[in-house]
C-alpha cells in the first residue's frame, strides 16, 4: 500500500476511535453517575445542514466557545484536512437538532464556508444529553476555567437529582439558597435529600477524578450573579476566588452591593475585608448601605495598620547567648531569622 494510502487508513482508524471514545466516555459517565444503563438505540450517521443546528439549551453548562483567533485556525484546519470527529446531536423536532458535542466544530465549519456537517444523531433524554454535553468537555478540555467546570458539575448534579425525583440544590447550606429553584419550598432538605445530594457529588467526583471539595468549590461560584462572575473572570485583582466564594453565600440582591465594592479600582476586596463584612453583615442577606459601611471600616483599619510604625520583636538574649556569640551583629541575626521564617512558614 502506498504511503498516502497508509496515512489515510491510519487517519480513518484514529477518527473512528475518537468518535467512539466521545460516546463511550459519555455513556460510561451516565452509567456511573445515574447508576443505570443509558437509553439505548442505534445512532444515525448523517450530513446535517448547519442552519438546522441549535446550540445546547437543555441546561446552562457554561462552556465558552473558542476565541476568534483559535476558531479561525480551526476553520483553516477543517478546510485542509476535513472533519476528524463528527459532532453529536439529538433531534428536537421540526427538522431541527440540538448540538450535544461539537459546538466549536460547527462554528468552524460555518466559518470555513460549509453548508453541512457530518453528525451522529443519538437518542437522548435530557439527562443523557446533559451528560454528553458536559463529559466530552470536562474530559477533553484541560483549559476550562473553574467557573466553566462549576456550571458543568452543577448541571450534572441537578440532572442526577431530578432523575431521582429530588432537587438537590433547592437549599444547601454549603452553597446558600438556590436562587433559581422554583419547584421547591423554603423547607430545609430532608435527610434523604441530603444523602442523595452527597451521593451524587461523590459519584461525579469519582468519575472525573476530582475531589468532592473541588466540586463544591466550583459549584458554589456558579451562584454568583453575572456581574460578579464578570469581575472574577476579567478583573481577578479586584476579586479573587476566596472572596468570591464568600460572597456566593449571599442572595442575589445582596450580591449587587458587592459589585460596587469590587469595582473600586485600587482597593481590591481581600479576605480580611470580607471577614469584617461578614461579621457586620452575616449572610444570606445584607443591605447595600450596611455592606458599604463595613467595607469602609475594613479599609480604614487596613490603612491604619499600614500607617502604624513597624512592631519590634524582642528576645531574651540570655537564651540565645550561645548562638549570638557566633554572629557578628544584630543585622546578621535578623537576616538569619528571616531566612528561617521563609523556609519554614509557607
Amino acid at each position: 500500500m502506498a504511503k498516502g494510502g497508509i496515512n489515510d487508513l491510519l487517519k480513518r482508524r484514529m477518527t473512528a476511535a475518537q468518535q467512539a471514545s466521545e460516546l463511550q466516555a459519555s455513556d460510561e459517565a451516565y452509567e456511573k453517575i445515574f447508576q443505570q444503563q443509558p437509553p439505548s438505540g442505534p445512532a444515525a450517521i448523517r450530513d446535517l445542514p448547519l442552519d438546522k443546528l441549535v446550540p445546547f439549551f437543555t441546561a446552562d453548562i457554561g462552556f465558552k466557545p473558542y476565541p476568534p483567533s483559535r476558531l479561525k485556525a480551526f476553520a483553516e484546519q477543517l478546510s485542509e484536512e476535513g472533519l476528524m470527529v463528527r459532532i453529536i446531536v439529538r433531534s428536537i423536532g421540526n427538522g431541527g437538532f440540538e448540538i450535544l458535542a461539537g459546538h466549536n466544530r460547527a462554528n468552524a465549519a460555518k466559518l470555513a464556508g460549509w453548508t453541512e456537517i457530518p453528525a451522529e444523531v443519538v437518542e437522548a433524554d435530557d439527562a443523557r444529553a446533559i451528560v454528553i454535553a458536559t463529559s466530552t468537555n470536562l474530559i477533553q478540555r484541560q483549559e476550562l476555567s473553574i467557573m466553566e467546570r462549576g456550571k458543568a458539575y452543577r448541571a450534572l448534579l441537578e440532572a442526577k437529582n431530578r432523575n431521582g425525583q429530588h432537587n438537590a440544590f433547592a437549599k444547601d447550606s454549603a452553597f446558600g439558597e438556590n436562587r433559581q429553584s422554583s419547584a421547591d419550598t423554603d423547607a430545609p432538605p430532608t435527610f434523604g435529600e441530603n444523602r442523595q445530594r452527597y451521593n451524587a457529588r461523590a459519584l461525579v467526583a469519582e468519575f472525573f477524578g476530582v475531589t468532592e471539595y473541588e466540586i463544591r468549590k466550583a459549584v458554589k461560584l456558579t451562584y454568583l450573579i453575572p456581574e460578579l462572575i464578570n469581575i472574577l473572570e476579567n478583573m481577578p485583582k479586584q476579586l479573587n476566588l476566596a472572596c468570591a466564594s464568600l460572597i456566593a453565600n449571599y442572595d442575589a440582591e445582596s450580591q449587587e452591593a458587592f459589585v460596587e465594592v469590587c469595582s473600586v479600582i485600587g482597593a481590591p476586596v481581600n479576605k480580611a475585608t470580607m471577614q469584617h463584612i461578614i461579621r457586620r453583615c452575616p449572610p444570606p442577606t445584607a443591605g447595600r448601605q450596611a455592606v458599604f459601611q463595613a467595607y469602609r471600616e475594613a479599609r480604614d483599619a487596613a490603612n491604619q495598620r499600614l500607617a502604624a510604625p513597624p512592631k519590634k520583636i524582642s528576645f531574651d538574649r540570655r537564651r540565645f547567648a550561645p548562638y549570638l556569640d557566633k554572629l557578628g551583629s544584630d543585622q546578621e541575626l535578623e537576616k538569619l531569622f528571616l531566612e528561617f521564617l521563609q523556609e519554614r512558614v509557607r
